[in-house]
C-alpha cells in the first residue's frame, strides 16, 4: 500500500543549508555569546586585580564603580578624573594607562567564542562575514553601555593632617576626587576596539573563513600576523611564569597578583621591546607608584627629570638584564621559523625577512602606544603651590622611532634565519618526495 506524503515533507527544505548563513535568532545568539563572554571575562579579571591591589577597601562603596571603570578603559573607552575642594583648595588629577591583562583576556575570549560557529568552514561570503561582525559589534556596544553607566564615583581624600582635614570640613574645602566614564566617547572607542579585535581574528587565525576574493592573500598576511600574535602570547606566558616564581619565592602576594591581573602584558611586552633594542622614558615620584619589578622602580624613581629605560640603564642595577636579548632572539627566531613554515615554499628568504621586519616594526609600534602611562594627583591652595600629602606623578613614554627601528632590524635578521631553517619543512600546499628540498 502506497503512502501519501503530506505537507510535513516540506520541513527539511525550510532548514538552511549546511554551512550557510544561520537563522536570524541563532545568529544574534552567537553574536551575544561572543560579546558577553568577552565582557564577563574582563569584569572577572579586573575585579581580581583590583581586589589584590586593595581597591576593595576604598571608601564610599567605590569598588564596583572602579571595576567598571577599569573595564571601560581596557575596552578602549574613556574615563575622566575630576577633583575639587570648594573655593579655597583645588584638586587636580589625571590618569592614562591601559590594563592590558584585562584587555588581552577579553580580546582572546571574544575572538575564541566568535570563531566557534565558523571552525569547520573554510570559505564564507562577504555578506555573511560582515553580518556576523556587525551583530557582534551591536551586542558589544549594548553590553559595554552597562559598565560605562556604572563607572562614576567620588570620594574624599585626606591630606594626611588631622587639623587640615578638620579645617577643610569646616570651610567646605575637603578635597575630593571622582571619575566618570565619557559614555559617547566610550561607545565610539569601544566600537573601534571590538572591530579591531575581530579584524585581527580574521587576520591571524586559520580557523576563520574568508570570502573567495580574500583567499589569495591569506598565505601572504596570515603567517607573519600569526607569528606576531604568538610572540606576544609567548612573552605573556613567560611573564606569568616569572610572576609565579616571584609569588612563591619572594612574597608580596597581593602586589604580584595585582600585576598579573592588571598589568602583566604591559611589563612583558616592554621586555620584548627592550630586549629587541627599544626604549622608554619615564619617571616615578615617591608618593605615587605602580606595582612593578624592583629594578624598574630603581631606574624610574628619581628626583625630578626623567630616565631612559633600556638595556643599559637596567643593566646598571641588574646585570641579568642582558638575558632579555637572548630571550628576544630565541622567541623572535621561533616566531619567524613558524611563519616560514606556514608560508608557501616558493617564498624566497629575503621576502620573508621583509615581511617579518614590517610585522615586528608594526607590533612594537602598537606595544609602545599601548604601554604608555601618565598619572598625577595634587592639591593647591587657591590655585598656587602644592600642599603635599597625596600628590605626585608617574609617566612612561615610548621612544617610538627607536622601537620601530629595532623591530625592523630584528625582523629582518630573524626572518631571514627563520626562513633558511624552514627549508626542509613541508609548507602549505606542497607535495614532494621525502628528503626533497623545496626551492627558494
Amino acid at each position: 500500500m502506497r503512502q501519501r506524503r503530506g505537507p510535513a515533507s516540506a520541513g527539511p527544505r525550510a532548514a538552511p543549508p549546511t554551512g550557510g548563513s544561520p537563522l536570524p535568532l541563532r545568529a544574534w545568539a552567537e553574536a551575544l555569546a561572543a560579546a558577553a563572554a568577552g565582557l564577563v571575562t574582563m569584569l572577572v579579571v579586573a575585579l581580581l586585580g583590583l581586589w589584590a591591589a586593595g581597591a576593595a577597601d576604598l571608601p564610599g562603596g567605590a569598588f564596583p564603580p572602579v571595576v567598571a571603570a577599569v573595564v571601560v578603559i581596557a575596552a578602549g573607552g574613556s574615563v575622566e578624573l575630576s577633583g575639587g575642594a570648594g573655593a579655597l583648595v583645588e584638586a587636580d588629577a589625571a590618569a592614562d594607562a591601559v590594563p592590558l591583562s584585562v584587555t588581552l583576556a577579553g580580546a582572546l575570549v571574544t575572538a575564541a567564542v566568535f570563531l566557534l560557529p565558523l571552525r569547520h568552514r573554510a570559505v564564507a561570503t562577504t555578506r555573511e562575514l560582515l553580518g556576523r561582525v556587525a551583530r557582534t559589534a551591536v551586542c558589544w556596544l549594548v553590553l559595554l553601555l552597562l559598565p560605562a553607566l556604572a563607572a562614576r564615583h567620588s570620594f574624599p581624600i585626606s591630606v594626611g593632617n588631622g587639623i587640615a582635614d578638620e579645617l577643610g570640613q569646616e570651610l567646605g574645602a575637603t578635597p575630593t576626587v571622582g571619575f566618570r566614564a565619557d559614555v559617547p566617547a566610550t561607545l565610539g572607542l569601544g566600537l573601534l576596539w571590538v572591530l579591531a579585535v575581530l579584524a585581527l581574528t580574521f587576520l591571524v587565525s586559520r580557523r576563520a573563513p574568508l570570502s573567495s576574493r580574500l583567499l589569495r592573500f591569506q598565505h601572504a598576511v596570515r603567517p607573519p600576523a600569526f607569528a606576531m600574535l604568538a610572540t606576544l602570547l609567548a612573552y605573556a606566558v613567560i611573564g606569568l611564569i616569572a610572576a609565579i616564581v616571584v609569588l612563591l619565592t619572594k612574597g608580596h602576594p597581593a602586589e604580584t597578583l595585582a600585576v598579573i591581573f592588571l598589568g602583566l602584558p604591559n611589563l612583558a611586552w616592554m621586555a620584548l621591546g627592550i630586549g629587541a633594542g627599544g626604549a622608554w622614558t619615564g619617571h616615578v615620584d615617591k608618593t605615587i607608584g605602580l606595582p612593578m619589578p624592583h629594578v624598574l622602580d630603581q631606574v624610574l624613581r628619581t628626583r625630578g627629570g626623567e630616565r631612559t629605560l633600556d638595556l643599559g640603564s637596567i643593566a646598571e642595577y641588574d646585570g641579568r638584564a642582558w638575558l632579555l636579548v637572548a630571550v628576544a632572539a630565541v622567541v623572535l627566531w621561533t616566531a619567524a621559523f613558524t611563519a616560514a613554515v606556514r608560508s608557501p615554499a616558493r617564498l624566497p628568504a629575503w621576502r620573508h625577512a621583509l615581511e617579518m621586519a614590517a610585522a615586528l616594526a608594526l607590533t612594537l609600534l602598537v606595544v609602545g602606544l599601548l604601554t604608555r602611562i601618565s598619572a598625577h594627583y595634587g592639591l593647591s591652595l587657591i590655585g598656587v603651590g602644592d600642599l603635599g600629602g597625596p600628590g605626585g606623578e608617574v609617566f612612561l613614554r615610548p621612544e617610538l622611532p627607536r622601537l620601530v627601528g629595532a623591530g625592523a632590524v630584528g625582523g629582518l635578521a630573524t626572518g631571514f634565519l627563520g626562513s633558511l631553517a624552514a627549508r626542509r619543512v613541508r609548507h602549505p600546499g606542497e607535495v614532494r618526495d621525502a628528503g626533497e628540498v623545496p626551492p627558494r
